[in-house]
C-alpha cells in the first residue's frame, strides 16, 4: 500500500460545501406551492382541555388547515417506546409516550394542542392567536420526590401513579462492605436541567409525489432509517415509498433523535391529506419547551474506604426525573446507574432509582446522555475521602483504578444493550499521569501558592471517566468503485458535523489504496441506503466505520478476483496500488480501477456463475458489546473569591479512544464536548418555578459559554485498541462533557482551601456559588501539598 489515510487528518471533504453556503439544510428546502405550519402549545403545565374553537383561525386568509386531536380520528396514536428497559430483575417500568397532539389534558408547557397551517408562516403565527382553548388549571407536579406522595396529582391517570420506573441493581454485598469499613461517606447531590441547545432547531418539511407515489420528507434527524419506517407504518404506506432525507444537520446532541417529535408524524400526515408541501421550522423559543431535556437527577449516595482508601462498596438511592413522558425508556437512567462505577474496582454495588413522571418538558439523551451524573457522584464521593483520608485526590483515584491486566471486565449490573455492563479494554493510571505531567506535577503547587501570596485563588481539578460507546445493533455501508474511478460509499447513518464524509472515506481509501479524495460519501438519506439504526451513543465511527471496512474489504477481494482475470494472473500475483490493479512482480501490467469496473460489468457475455458483476459491495457490522473509552480531565481555574465568577486558565483532556482515524477531526469533537461542558458546569440551568413555568426560556437568560469562556483544551491521546471491531475504534464525541462538572468542582474547591466548601450541586451559577462561598465555614484541612508519586502507574502501564 503506497498511502495511508487512517491516522492523518486530511481536510474534511465535506467543509467546502459547508462554508461556502452550498450544504443543504432542512429549512433550505423550498417546494413550488409549500404551505407552512405553527403549532398553538400549552401556557400551562398541567390542565384539563374543556373546549377548542378555532372558527376564528378558520375565517383568516390564507389558512388553509386547522387541525386539532380530534381530526387525527384513528391516526391520533402515543408514540412508540423506543427503548425498551433491560430485564433487570424486579423491575417495574410505567410507559407513558407523548402523543401527536394534547387530547383532554395538556401535561407539560409547550405541549402542541392544535395545528395551523397557512400559505406563509406568518399568517400561520397570526392565526395562532385566533385559537382559543379553554383550559382548566390542575395542580401541578414540578418537585421529584413530592411527586411521588400519597397526596400528589397524578400526570397520567391511567397509571395511578407518578412513578414512572423503580428499578435496583447490586453486586457484592455492600452491607458487609460497610461494616468492614474504615471510613464510611453520605452526601446528597443534585444534578438539574439543561437543553441541547443545538444551533440549529429542529426542522421538518414534506412532499407528496401523486406521480411516483413517493413521500419525501426532510428532516433534522439522528435516525432517518427508523424514522422512515416507523412514519410508513403510521402512514399505511409501503417503506419503497417513504423517502426520509436528513441533510446536513447543525448539531444534533441526542433530542434530535427522539422518535416521534408530535411534528415529525403531523407534517407528513397533513402533506398527504392536502397533496401539498409542507414545512415547520422551530423558533428558538418552542426549542426551549418542545425539544427534549435531560439532566435532572438527585442522588442520596454512600461509599466504604478501607484506611488505605481502596474502595470496599458503594450504595447509590436516586431519583430521575423523565418529564411529562419517558418514550426513550430508561436509557438516561441506566447509563447513571452503569457509569458510577467508572474506572474503578468497586467490590460492591447497590443501585436503585426511581424515575418519575414531572410536569416539565419530556426528558431523553443530552449529549452525555446521563453518564454525566454518574461520573459526579463517584468523583465528588472520592475527593470528599480523600480530603477525610488525608490523600491528594489524585492518589486516591491511582488506588482504585482497574488495572490493565483485569481487562476485559464485567460487572454484573445490566446495561442499556441487555448485557451484563462490560469494560473491553482500559489503561487508566498512564492517563492520569499523562495529565499531571502536562499540568506541571512538580511545579503547579508552588505556582499556586505564589498566586495565594498575590491575593489570587487558582486551583486544580483532576477527574477520571468512562463511557460506553460503539454500541448496536448495527450499521451498513456500501462501497461501489465506479467507471470513473471515483468510489461511493453509502451508508444509512445520519450525520450533525461529526465529520462522517472525512473519516469514512479515509478508511475505505486506505482498504482500496486510492487517494482520499477520490471517495465519496454519502449519509442520511434512505433511497441510498435502506437498513441500520442512526447516530447516537458515541457509535458513528465504530459501528458505521467498521462496516465501511467491512464493504471495502468485500470490494477489495472483488478487485483482486477481477483484475487478475482480466491481467490474466493468478489472485495471489495481484496487488492494489496507487488506484490501480497490477501484477506485482511485473508492475507495468496494470489497469485502472476506473477501467477494471467496466470489465467488472461487461455489456456482452453471460455472468460468470457465483460472481456478481460490478466492484461493489454491501456489509453490515454489529458488536457483541459497547467498546470502553476512557479519559482525564484536568482543570486549572481562577476563582474571585468576592464576585464567584470563575476563569478557566487551561484545560487538559487525556483520552483514549482507541484507534484516532482523523486526529484533527477527534480533537475537535472533544474540544466542542468541552465546551458543552463547562456550560452544563457553570452556565446552563433550566430554571422552573412550582407553577411547571420555565423562567429563561431565551438566551437572554439562559446562559450559554462563549468563546470568551472556553479556553483552548491541551490534548493528549492514548491508544488502547478496541477488541471488538476490526479497526480498534472506540467513540469520542461525548467525551468532552461527561467529567466536566465533577473536574470543576474539584477545581473550585482547591482553589478555595481557607473555605470547608464542598460542592455538591450543578449546574452551579455565579449567583449560586457566590450563596455557597458566603455560607461556607472556615476550613480546618490543609491545602493538598504535592499531586503524588508515579510508582504504580509506571508499574501499570
Amino acid at each position: 500500500m503506497s498511502k495511508s489515510y487512517v491516522g492523518t487528518s486530511p481536510v474534511r471533504n465535506e467543509d467546502k460545501r459547508l462554508l461556502t453556503g452550498q450544504a443543504l439544510f432542512v429549512d433550505d428546502v423550498q417546494l413550488p406551492g409549500m404551505l407552512h405550519a405553527a403549532f398553538v402549545r400549552s401556557d400551562h403545565a398541567h390542565a384539563l382541555i374543556r373546549g377548542i374553537d378555532v372558527s376564528a383561525a378558520l375565517a383568516r386568509e390564507g389558512v388553509v388547515a386547522v387541525i386539532t386531536a380530534e381530526d387525527l380520528g384513528d391516526y391520533w396514536q402515543p408514540g412508540p417506546l423506543l427503548v425498551p428497559p433491560p430485564p433487570i430483575d424486579g423491575i417495574v417500568f410505567n410507559q407513558a409516550s407523548q402523543v401527536p397532539l394534547a387530547k383532554d389534558r395538556v401535561r407539560h408547557v409547550g405541549e402542541p394542542v392544535v395545528m395551523v397551517v397557512a400559505e406563509s408562516r406568518y399568517v400561520a403565527e397570526d392565526a395562532l392567536t385566533d385559537v382559543v382553548v379553554d383550559y382548566e388549571p390542575l395542580d401541578p407536579v414540578v418537585d421529584l420526590e413530592r411527586a411521588l406522595a400519597d397526596d400528589a396529582p397524578v400526570i397520567h391517570p391511567q397509571l395511578g401513579t407518578n412513578l414512572a420506573a423503580h428499578v435496583v441493581q447490586r453486586h457484592g454485598d455492600y452491607d458487609a462492605a460497610k461494616t468492614d469499613a474504615h471510613l464510611v461517606i453520605n452526601r446528597r447531590f443534585h444534578y438539574d436541567r439543561g437543553a441541547a441547545a443545538a444551533m440549529e432547531n429542529r426542522c421538518v418539511a414534506a412532499r407528496w409525489d401523486p406521480r411516483a407515489e413517493e413521500l419525501t420528507i426532510w428532516d433534522t434527524t439522528q435516525a432517518p432509517i427508523p424514522i422512515r419506517n416507523g412514519l410508513a407504518r403510521m402512514l399505511g404506506l409501503l417503506e419503497s415509498r417513504v423517502r426520509v432525507v436528513a441533510p446536513f444537520v447543525g448539531g444534533g446532541f441526542g433530542p434530535k433523535i427522539m422518535m416521534f417529535y408530535p411534528e415529525e408524524v403531523l407534517i407528513p400526515w397533513i402533506t398527504l391529506r392536502l397533496g401539498r408541501p409542507v414545512k415547520w421550522t422551530e423558533d428558538r423559543q418552542e426549542n426551549f419547551f418542545a425539544t427534549t431535556q435531560e439532566r435532572s437527577q438527585i442522588h442520596d449516595a454512600e461509599i466504604a474506604f478501607a484506611a488505605d482508601g481502596k474502595i470496599l462498596g458503594i450504595r447509590d438511592f436516586f431519583f430521575h426525573d423523565t418529564g411529562a413522558y419517558d418514550p426513550y425508556g430508561l436509557t438516561v437512567p441506566i447509563n447513571s446507574q452503569c457509569t458510577l462505577l467508572g474506572p474503578y474496582d468497586v467490590p460492591a454495588y447497590h443501585s436503585e432509582f426511581r424515575a418519575v413522571f414531572t410536569n416539565r418538558t419530556t426528558v431523553t439523551p443530552v449529549r452525555g446522555a446521563g453518564r454525566q451524573h454518574g461520573v459526579f457522584v463517584m468523583e465528588r464521593l472520592l475527593d470528599i475521602a480523600a480530603r477525610e483520608l488525608g490523600l491528594d485526590p489524585s492518589e486516591i483515584r491511582r488506588r482504585n483504578y482497574l488495572r490493565k491486566d483485569e481487562f476485559p471486565h464485567t460487572f454484573q449490573i445490566l446495561f442499556q444493550d441487555f448485557a451484563p455492563l462490560y469494560y473491553d479494554s482500559g489503561n487508566y493510571a498512564p492517563a492520569l499521569e499523562a495529565a499531571l505531567d502536562i499540568v506541571g506535577r512538580d511545579t503547579f503547587r508552588a505556582e499556586q501558592a505564589q498566586a495565594r501570596a498575590e491575593g489570587r485563588h487558582i486551583g486544580l481539578g483532576v477527574v477520571s471517566y468512562v463511557e460506553g460507546t460503539g454500541i448496536g445493533p448495527y450499521e451498513g455501508a456500501r462501497v461501489t468503485i465506479e467507471p470513473s474511478g471515483q468510489v461511493r460509499v453509502a451508508t444509512g447513518l445520519g450525520t450533525q458535523g461529526q465529520g462522517h464524509y472525512t473519516a469514512f472515506a479515509q478508511i475505505v481509501a486506505d482498504v482500496l489504496d486510492v487517494d482520499v479524495e477520490r471517495v465519496h460519501v454519502v449519509t442520511g438519506d434512505t433511497r441510498e441506503f435502506g437498513w441500520g439504526t442512526g447516530t447516537f451513543a458515541s457509535r458513528g465511527a465504530v459501528v458505521a466505520g467498521s462496516a465501511c471496512h467491512e464493504a471495502a474489504q468485500a470490494v477489495r477481494k472483488k478487485v483482486i478476483e477481477t483484475g487478475a482475470r482480466v491481467l490474466g494472473a493468478q489472485p495471489d500475483q495481484v496487488e492494489l496500488a496507487d488506484g490501480a490493479v497490477r501484477v506485482r512482480d511485473e508492475p507495468s501490467r496494470m489497469m485502472g480501477l476506473g477501467e477494471l469496473a467496466g470489465h467488472a460489468n461487461p455489456m456482452r457475455g453471460a455472468v460468470v456463475p457465483g460472481t456478481e458483476p460490478g466492484l461493489e459491495a454491501t456489509a453490515y457490522f454489529g458488536p457483541d458489546h459497547g467498546s470502553t473509552a476512557s479519559g482525564v480531565h484536568a482543570m486549572v481555574v481562577e476563582v474571585d473569591a468576592e464576585t464567584a465568577m470563575v476563569k478557566i486558565l487551561r484545560y487538559i483532556v487525556v483520552h483514549d479512544c482507541g484507534k484516532l482515524i482523523n486526529p484533527v477531526i477527534v480533537a475537535g469533537q472533544v474540544q466542542g464536548g468541552v465546551a458543552h461542558g463547562i456550560g452544563n458546569a457553570f452556565y446552563e440551568q433550566l430554571i422552573y418555578d412550582e407553577s411547571g413555568q420555565l423562567q429563561n426560556a431565551s438566551f437572554m437568560d439562559y446562559l450559554l459559554p462563549t468563546a470568551m469562556d472556553v479556553p483552548r483544551v491541551e490534548m493528549a491521546h492514548r491508544e488502547t485498541a478496541a477488541p471488538l471491531n476490526p479497526l480498534g475504534l472506540k467513540g469520542v464525541g461525548e467525551a468532552g462533557c461527561i467529567p466536566t462538572g465533577a473536574c470543576f468542582a474539584q477545581a473550585v474547591e482547591d482553589a478555595l482551601p481557607h473555605l470547608a466548601l464542598e460542592i455538591r450541586e450543578i449546574p452551579l451559577s455565579p449567583s449560586r456559588l457566590w450563596e455557597l462561598l458566603r455560607d461556607a465555614e472556615p476550613a480546618t484541612r490543609a491545602p493538598h501539598a504535592d499531586l503524588g508519586g508515579r510508582a504504580e502507574a509506571v508499574a501499570a502501564d
